[in-house]
């Protein structure tokens, strides 16, 4: 089943974020790999594709595991909770709908 993981940042977590940012790829881009990730990015700050040092207030990534359990232990082992950019990151069950 697909779960949506949100995470929510912490205020200027810019630099958090740059310092997690590879680790945190490396183990999205698995996901992709296995066939197993819908989406994933984050939510800029202000209305720009890159917005700068004004950063961003947080991320969402829709993937497929086998149940809630597994999507909330992938998330909790994600670098950015490492790091200390959210302030706090929801699991939830997604039915994908379209396209």
């Amino acid at each position: 089943m697909w779960y949506a993981i949100t995470g929510t940042d912490v205020p200027d977590s810019l630099v958090r974020r740059q310092s997690a940012r590879a680790a945190h790829l490396e183990r999205l881009n698995r996901l992709r790999d296995e066939g197993r990730l819908l989406l994933a990015g984050p939510f800029p700050s202000i209305d720009a594709e890159d917005p700068g040092l004004a950063g961003f207030t947080g991320s969402l990534i829709v993937a497929e595991f086998a149940d809630l359990a597994a999507a909330q232990i992938w998330a909790d082992a994600d670098p950015y909770v490492a790091a200390g950019v959210y302030a706090q990151v929801s699991v939830r069950p997604f039915r994908k709908v379209l396209p």
